[in-house]
């Protein structure tokens, strides 16, 4: 049993408004997709509710939304043409066993919280779950990772095992860091590759946001150019993410929620909030990072069909 499961058993009656965040960002119906864009980076989120003018929940957006629209050339459209609309939310006076069926039912990151008008109050994540019983239970909540210190050959999944030879590789994709603000073209360029090769939605959807922040990582912090694998197997989909650059010289504080090495111009522009890495780990079903400081980084994201 994880720690994820003890809590449910520990405070299943624990009411929401013990645990949810308050302090959360809207956008209404007629902002345009672009806003939104600026709107996540600047406050350092990954989605945000979506209200009418009485604040009641009439939507969702999220980075998958922006990865679609970046595809798309469609940045300029309206929020209320591109947002998720049938949103699930939880109540104000719901138990946190309610809330952990609704995560283990649809899997999504976070749900928005209303009143009994449906009116938004809040918004609700494993993470805000996690830090409010570890506060009662004074314990911190680490990620653990498997740390590694060396390579032995590249064309080998560090996963899997099998032969993953770079020149055979199903999509392939070059990352460009010197403008961040093409951080998620390649996100974007390999989700479009995979439902063209009929990948299941939502894996596609797993695999684009896991692609999304390890672009960004390349782009942030390497110094140097990068570069995205993709192979299909008959059983899984294997991401590499590979650069040259700078290295983590620490993994396991990096894989801490909120840690960031990121420069404050790159932070101004509202990247480098430190959920890279652990994001990746989330999204992933398997997930090992090789890296030494000034010997660059090499990303292995395993992703199962079922």
């Amino acid at each position: 049993m994880d720690l994820f499961d003890k809590v449910k058993h520990i405070f299943s009656d624990m009411k929401v408004s013990e645990f949810m965040n308050s302090d959360v960002i809207y956008v209404l119906p007629n902002r345009t997709i672009a806003q939104v864009k600026e709107i996540l980076r600047l406050k350092r989120i990954s989605g945000v509710p979506v209200v009418n003018y009485k604040k009641r929940v009439v939507g969702i957006i999220s980075i998958e939304d922006i990865i679609k629209c970046l595809e798309a050339n469609s940045l300029n459209a309206l929020v209320e043409e591109k947002m998720t609309k049938n949103v699930v939310v939880v109540n104000v006076n719901d138990t946190l066993r309610d809330v952990m069926e609704l995560f283990e039912k649809y899997g999504y990151g976070r749900f928005p919280v209303v009143d009994d008008e449906h009116r938004l109050v809040g918004i609700v994540t494993k993470n805000d779950i996690l830090k409010s019983v570890a506060m009662k239970l004074g314990i911190m909540y680490l990620h653990d990772e498997r740390r590694e210190r060396a390579l032995q050959n590249s064309e080998k999944s560090l996963i899997l095992g099998m032969d993953l030879k770079k020149e055979e590789s199903d999509f392939y994709f070059k990352i460009n860091y010197y403008d961040i603000n093409q951080i998620g073209i390649g996100a974007a360029s390999l989700k479009k590759f995979l439902l063209s090769k009929g990948v299941d939605e939502k894996l596609v959807r797993k695999i684009a946001i896991s692609v999304y922040e390890a672009e960004a990582n390349v782009v942030i912090h390497s110094g140097s150019d990068g570069e995205i694998y993709c192979f299909i197997k008959d059983d899984s989909i294997v991401v590499r993410v590979e650069d040259k650059g700078k290295g983590i010289e620490n993994l396991d504080l990096a894989m801490k929620e909120g840690f960031s090495t990121a420069p404050d111009h790159v932070r101004e522009l509202g990247f480098g909030a430190g959920m890279g890495l652990p994001n990746m780990k989330r999204y992933s079903d398997k997930l090992v990072i090789l890296s030494e400081k000034d010997k660059g980084v090499i990303v292995e994201m395993v992703f199962f069909k079922s």
